[in-house]
């Protein structure tokens, strides 16, 4: 979602930092907000958090930020060092335990918040807007490593951004809130290739190259511009081809990319099409049934 749209609230009701006014928050089956005061501080527990501005300790390394949460959690000193050793590792961070925050690049402090995040072994994390200072090469690492981390530990990560590009690489599953609601939910496969809401039209145009404004102008009589989308098996069938011969129809493929979402397939094609008229027609119609998401352009 766009900024102000309830996301960073909606994690702090997750965690009942905030109280939400209407509604209930389950946990595996648990009811959060009925959860007693010392239950409600074991479920923390069981929740890891990544902050967007890392919010390391300046006065500590790296191994000391790591162990802060174990600290707090009453375990004993050569449990935390195995712990944080072994976290270390996992992110890729074992030769700099011993370098302060001041030490470390951009992408190594987000290293550092994600171990610590999963210091007590939690059941899901919560990334809010984990990679929005990053540059694009340390973003895509970051990304990696959660979906590593994701496949790995068998950990839910609930990832809120406002960058489609981050929703495309790692999630499977994408919610987009508008003013405090859920607009459209799904497979990310299913809201890339067919998007429903307005909303979610326009954060996709992020993702998507632009035509140039004279491509977009009205097409001439006797021809179409189109927004094609593909999924999964369907992006390998030769619809277009068909198409042409079927219908005697000529297509001038204007732009085209496939995404791999969450192990799905979607392309997207921009095609302008030209004819008589009654075979545009019966082409557009063959096009909405053979493809995923068949939009005019410009109608």
């Amino acid at each position: 979602g766009l900024s102000g749209a309830g996301k960073s609230t909606l994690i702090r009701c997750l965690t009942h930092l905030d109280i939400p006014t209407s509604g209930k928050i389950f946990f595996a089956d648990e009811e959060v907000g009925a959860m007693g005061k010392e239950r409600l501080r074991a479920y923390r527990k069981e929740v890891g958090m990544i902050f967007q501005q890392f919010n390391l300790l300046s006065s500590r390394d790296v191994f000391g930020n790591v162990s802060f949460p174990l600290e707090i959690a009453g375990v004993p000193e050569e449990g935390r060092r195995r712990r944080v050793e072994e976290l270390l590792e996992l992110v890729g961070l074992r030769a700099k335990g011993w370098a302060h925050p001041s030490q470390l690049s951009g992408g190594e402090k987000q290293r550092v918040g994600i171990a610590r995040a999963l210091a007590n072994y939690p059941r899901m994390v919560l990334s809010d807007e984990a990679t929005s200072s990053l540059d694009p090469k340390t973003t895509r690492e970051i990304l990696s490593l959660l979906k590593s981390l994701n496949h790995k530990l068998k950990l839910t990560i609930l990832l809120i951004t406002h960058e489609m590009d981050v929703v495309k690489q790692i999630c499977s599953h994408v919610a987009v809130l508008g003013e405090g609601r859920v607009v459209e939910s799904g497979p990310v496969a299913d809201l890339f290739s067919d998007p429903k809401h307005p909303l979610t039209k326009s954060l996709l145009l992020q993702t998507h190259h632009e035509l140039p404004s004279h491509i977009l102008k009205a097409p001439s009589e006797g021809r179409k511009l189109l927004r094609l989308s593909f999924k999964g098996e369907q992006a390998k069938t030769p619809v277009i081809s068909t198409m042409i011969r079927t219908f005697s129809v000529e297509a001038n493929i204007l732009m085209g990319w496939v995404d791999a979402l969450a192990a799905t397939i979607v392309g997207t094609l921009i095609i302008e099409i030209s004819g008589e008229s009654a075979k545009l027609q019966e082409a557009l119609e063959y096009l909405k049934e053979n493809t995923t998401h068949c939009e005019e352009l410009c109608p």
